[in-house]
């Protein structure tokens, strides 16, 4: 078991989240709610003793502003950060920018479920969350597991989708196994690693997930 933590944050609350728009790829920036969460993330890691050596985030500016203000929460704003597309939320092609009851108008109801529930089947021009695993697996190998095994203390702030394909990494999920997982904004979950790289403790620092994610923004 490694001695250090790593700690992933979905971004707080982003203008398109409570527009219901589907944003992937698309650049909002964070809601004043949005502002809260991060604060509020930042104030919980900050309780539970973390200091990091490096944090991740997207190139999408609602991961970047939620990682600013925790940093700036816990006092530490000239930690590393590596920024990267490999951790920007799935690419949700045509249906980016339409509001999901237009899309559902649009689509059907049917279809527009079986992008949003399904681990393999994409929107049109867009990504599914195996296609955003594909590109998340290569960058933790290569970039974040080697800190990691370094004995150094890693931050992620990131995207729903970019989260639940690390999370898939860290916990040895299925496809199917990681649907039935919801990641509100704005909620630290704690790590520590075993060598192997496998999750051997976790930590959701909201108690009881007691911020769970909206219905219109959950998986299934």
């Amino acid at each position: 078991m490694t001695d250090n933590i790593l700690v992933l944050v979905r971004h707080g609350e982003s203008e398109w989240n409570r527009l219901n728009l589907f944003t992937g790829w698309r650049n909002p920036d964070l809601t004043e709610k949005g502002v809260i969460e991060a604060r509020v993330a930042g104030r919980m890691i900050r309780d539970n003793g973390a200091k990091f050596d490096i944090a991740f985030t997207s190139v999408l500016k609602r991961a970047q502003h939620t990682l600013d203000i925790i940093l700036s929460e816990l006092d530490q704003p000239d930690v590393p950060i590596v920024r990267d597309a490999a951790l920007n939320e799935r690419d949700y092609g045509e249906l980016s920018g339409l509001n999901k009851d237009e899309a559902r108008k649009k689509w059907g109801e049917a279809q527009v479920r079986d992008w949003r529930r399904s681990y393999d089947i994409p929107p049109p021009g867009g990504e599914s969350l195996k296609d955003t695993l594909a590109r998340v697996r290569p960058y933790y190998d290569s970039a974040i597991w080697p800190q990691i095994t370094q004995s150094k203390n890693v931050i992620i702030v990131a995207h729903g989708n970019s989260l639940r394909s690390l999370i898939m990494i860290l916990e040895g999920l299925s496809g199917d196994e990681i649907l039935q997982r919801e990641l509100a904004t704005g909620a630290p979950i704690l790590y520590r690693l075993g060598a192997d790289g496998r999750a051997i403790d976790r930590k959701d620092l909201l108690p009881a997930r007691s911020l769970a994610a909206p219905p219109e923004d959950r998986i299934v």
